[in-house]
């Protein structure tokens, strides 16, 4: 007995997903960079970054690698040319609507900071209480794990297909601090965001927000990966065209006098020469109407003589 294959329709038909994080990429990068899609953008043709997109003045920088395991690298610094303060590092598992409450974040600062010509809290130091970054996932009812190493804390989704885990055995600014995680292990099913050290926290704290968000996003079907599938809760996206009222034309108004007409005479029968009378009075209103179905001016109905003859020049 062979076993059907789905067909094409069927594959890319698109399904809204949920939860969110174990959505996977859907192969763009346009929901993460939608946030600054007005910061000046640099398309690459060599080399591993195929589009780095930067503030203004260049102190914060967002890499595309289409190709690499690290699909996104965002960076900021205290100037353009020097090194960066902190990294944010997404995998190629990553949806992009998780990298795209990070940009949004950082576009509002940026624009919070340029308004006061401010360094910006993009460059804030990270708060002391590891609790802060993690607070809107601790608040959705994320439990800590109790059984982390020793010197980390791990945060867990009810449904144990995501997390967080922050490192608090930092010896450099640049270690890995915070690494937000969901899917099963594997190469193609764990999605990873990984903060250095002197991520300022309210940065991590966005990031993290978004995946306590129940709202689903869309995929196409074979998007989703196998292992996942059974995961996540798929609805087919049915397409829907509100119907919005249009307004009534003068025909429409008309109609509808007349439909109104006919009913009121159905209930108050009259006689022959009454329905004459009426008839010839609407044909009176009429005639004084213009096409727009309102009243005509009366000198436009009988031009004057002087207003018809061309005047002659001397």
């Amino acid at each position: 007995m062979s076993v059907q294959q789905p067909t094409d329709n069927y594959l890319y038909q698109e399904v809204l997903v949920s939860p969110m994080y174990l959505a996977g990429s859907n192969g763009a990068g346009d929901a993460g960079f939608a946030p600054v899609a007005h910061w000046p953008h640099h398309y690459l043709d060599d080399g591993p970054c195929q589009l780095l997109v930067t503030s203004p003045d260049q102190r914060i920088r967002i890499g595309w690698f289409g190709d690499d395991f690290e699909l996104w690298k965002i960076a900021a610094s205290e100037e353009a040319v020097s090194s960066p303060r902190w990294t944010a590092t997404f995998n190629h598992v990553t949806p992009a609507e998780i990298v795209a409450s990070l940009t949004t974040a950082l576009a509002h600062d940026y624009a919070e900071a340029d308004a006061y010509e401010g360094n910006g809290r993009f460059l804030a130091s990270p708060s002391y209480r590891w609790a802060d970054a993690v607070q809107p996932l601790t608040d959705a009812g994320w439990p800590r794990h109790g059984g982390a190493e020793l010197g980390t804390v791990e945060i867990i989704a009810p449904d144990g297909q995501a997390g967080v885990l922050i490192d608090n055995r930092l010896s450099r600014h640049d270690d890995e601090a915070v690494t937000l995680w969901s899917g099963p292990p594997g190469w193609g099913t764990r999605a990873e965001a990984i903060f250095s050290a002197r991520t300022p926290t309210h940065l991590i704290a966005a990031t993290a927000a978004v995946m306590a968000d129940p709202a689903p996003v869309v995929r196409e079907r074979h998007q989703i990966h196998r292992e996942v599938a059974h995961l996540v809760s798929l609805t087919a996206v049915t397409p829907s065209t509100p119907q919005v009222p249009r307004a009534p034309t003068p025909l429409d108004v008309r109609r509808t006098a007349v439909t109104q007409a006919v009913q009121r005479a159905a209930r108050f029968p009259r006689t022959a020469a009454d329905l004459r009378v009426m008839a010839a009075r609407s044909r009176t209103s009429a005639s004084a109407l213009n096409p727009s179905g309102s009243p005509a001016p009366a000198l436009a109905a009988r031009p004057s003589a002087s207003a018809s003859t061309p005047r002659r020049s001397r």
